[in-house]
């Protein structure tokens, strides 16, 4: 009975300040929207490396028939049968505790690949060859960390053009995630500002209208926390609404435009899924009532003298 009465005055209190109340509604919702996207974007770049770090190789690549970018090509002749030999024979005595395996590329496996981007080996108005191409050397490191100890040791050996690390590919895409994840929390943090600001707003507006009603209810016996709990309510209530809002659109998002769009399009790459986003709304649900709790009770206590 005593919870029904505090929750019908949280109710009176909503509707008298009902457009400051949908205003801590939009704000946060819009700003767990932004904590949310921030956690969902962490948790796909944590998911990448995990599995692209796994995969990734170093790769060998032996002098090319022909002119070359490397200073260690520069006599135009290919990497001879004995200097492709020499190397892996330098990976198994020097390099046996950091190379997992190595896979010996032919020149037509890398123009078979080679294709898949410029059909008929045409690129820039040249038709290539299979001769066009250059061995390489595909390395599966045991702790792709090292990969700088692979280079040290193989860059300037005969025959070898360049010792590259695939992570370099993903490197720039990791930090524009990053960049983006860390600009979601920025924005987050000062809409969640102001959603405690509008919340702190709406219940000392809510207490200072119902003053009268309060000295009342001090009178007759009413303790402290039955005065408080209406206005603890409200915030709660606003709160918890714009959370459930903020959780509703990241599924929407992830169901409609990352599994269902970008899923159907892009398959060499795990997305975060539905499971990911119910994993995360507790989160968003709890830190959304936690913070309205303590902003009505700390604005009760400091405004209202209650």
């Amino acid at each position: 009975m005593r919870f029904r009465f505090a929750l019908s005055q949280a109710g009176i209190g909503l509707k008298r300040n009902l457009s400051i109340v949908i205003s801590v509604i939009i704000v946060t919702f819009i700003s767990l929207s932004f904590v949310g996207a921030s956690i969902l974007l962490q948790m796909q770049i944590v998911q990448a490396k995990g599995e692209w770090y796994d995969k990734v190789e170093v790769s060998v690549y032996m002098c090319p028939n022909g002119q070359s970018s490397s200073l260690n090509c520069s006599s135009e002749i290919e990497a001879s049968g004995e200097e492709i030999n020499d190397v892996q024979n330098i990976i198994h005595s020097q390099l046996s505790d950091d190379v997992e395996s190595v896979y010996v590329e032919n020149k037509e496996e890398v123009f078979q690949e080679f294709e898949k981007v410029n059909p008929g080996g045409v690129v820039e108005g040249q038709t290539l060859t299979p001769d066009d191409m250059q061995v390489i050397l595909r390395l599966k490191l045991k702790n792709p960390e090292n990969y700088q100890v692979v280079s040290d040791v193989l860059t300037g050996r005969p025959g070898v053009a360049e010792v590259r690390d695939q992570r370099q590919l993903f490197e720039p895409l990791f930090k524009t995630l990053n960049s983006a994840s860390a600009l979601s929390a920025g924005l987050a943090v000062i809409m969640l500002l102001a959603a405690v600001l509008l919340i702190t707003t709406t219940i000392r507006l809510s207490a200072q209208s119902r003053r009268r009603e309060t000295e009342i209810m001090r009178l007759v016996g009413a303790s402290n926390s039955f005065i408080m709990l209406p206005f603890l309510l409200e915030g709660i209530i606003s709160a918890l609404i714009g959370s459930l809002l903020s959780v509703s659109m990241l599924l929407l998002v992830v169901k409609f435009f990352i599994n269902d769009w970008l899923g159907s399009s892009i398959h060499w790459i795990r997305f975060v899924n539905m499971a990911d986003v119910a994993l995360i709304s507790p989160i968003l649900v709890g830190a959304a009532v936690i913070l309205s709790a303590l902003a009505s009770f700390a604005t009760l206590k400091r405004y209202m003298k209650i």
